[in-house]
């Protein structure tokens, strides 16, 4: 006799998704207890971490930053292939202001979050246009172009940078403001997504000829989505620009637009949880394979094949879809 999987949501999940959820301790820890993990997960470990791994989580959130911002774009339909361009300029925005200046990092990390999503907004509006891969050669070739121009005009430092710049007070703090930024950054993209804002981007993504049709400026939306996540890896940039005391072309680099990418197809795309959990898998991990020396980059890239092909949805889809819905298997009339 022939049989299929069926899956169906859990009868608690049904009766989550309204108040009614506030009728019960059982569920309203149902809905508390997913939520809750990245936040008791990323401020309680921190301080019984050694100073060695805090400086790899420090490196690990700046790269789930990065992450959560290219999530946002592609789900308005932007493919990003330079999350460098907006760590490379918020870094050289933060850098030049506390080198030349002499500003506080409680000023330059702001202003260039701002500054660096206001200038990265401006590159990129003729381009906006473009769709696809079109877009995202144009995202690669920027940070190339940049860090080009930088080293033939020597600005900025030329190819020594800006060093000596002003550190956080110790690296505690320096590990709590930015694991506050990715829980920020989590939360509050996933509230833009889940309002009917999110829900016109989303369509964008979907099918943008039906959105413009309905007399919605698509190039509006996508204007401000790009700001926003031009301005959240800029601020990744500013925060590393102060923990690393340096603003160099190196910020301009393609790890810092591979690695982001990595982490959404790992943990899963368009849902923002899944790109942080895929950085916080692949950096770490990245550390561990080190010792092994040139060997490292065969197991990293085995490692990335595998779940890549085991698990194409991404590791927070699956987790998800087992925690809200059973399956059982169904006979075929």
């Amino acid at each position: 006799m022939k049989k299929r999987k069926e899956r169906i949501d859990r009868g608690i999940k049904a009766r989550s998704e309204d108040i009614f959820a506030l009728s019960s301790y059982r569920e309203m820890l149902y809905l508390l207890v997913p939520r809750a993990i990245p936040v008791v997960g990323l401020l309680g470990v921190a301080p019984f971490l050694s100073p060695y791994w805090q400086e790899v989580f420090i490196s690990t959130s700046i790269y789930a930053l990065l992450a959560i911002s290219w999530d946002l774009l592609i789900s308005a339909g932007l493919v990003s292939l330079g999350q460098s361009l907006f760590y490379g300029i918020g870094s050289y925005i933060a850098g030049a202001l506390n080198h030349y200046c002499g500003w506080s990092p409680l000023f330059t990390i702001p202003v260039a979050a701002l500054g660096g999503g206001l200038l990265c907004t401006v590159l990129l509006l003729p381009v906006l246009r473009l769709r696809g891969i079109y877009f995202a050669m144009v995202m690669l070739v920027l940070p190339l172009m940049l860090s080009r121009l930088v080293e033939a005009t020597r600005i900025l430092g030329g190819t020594e940078g800006l060093p000596g710049l002003t550190p956080f007070p110790n690296q505690l703090i320096a590990l709590y403001v930015v694991q506050l930024a990715v829980l920020a950054a989590l939360f509050g993209f996933r509230r833009i997504m889940a309002s009917d804002y999110g829900l016109v981007v989303k369509g964008i993504n979907d099918n943008d000829r039906s959105v413009m049709s309905a007399g919605i400026n698509i190039y509006l939306y996508k204007t401000q989505i790009l700001f926003i996540g031009a301005s959240v890896g800029s601020f990744a940039g500013a925060l590393g620009t102060h923990i690393d005391m340096f603003a160099g072309m190196p910020g301009f680099a393609l790890d810092y637009a591979i690695m982001p990418i990595a982490a959404a197809v790992v943990g899963g795309m368009r849902t923002f949880v899944g790109p942080m959990l895929g950085a916080f898998l692949l950096v770490p991990l990245s550390e561990i394979l080190r010792a092994l020396g040139a060997l490292r980059i065969v197991f990293y890239g085995l490692f990335l094949v595998v779940f890549i092909v085991a698990l194409p949805e991404g590791i927070f889809p699956y987790v998800q879809r087992k925690y809200h819905q059973l399956e059982r298997w169904v006979e075929l009339e």
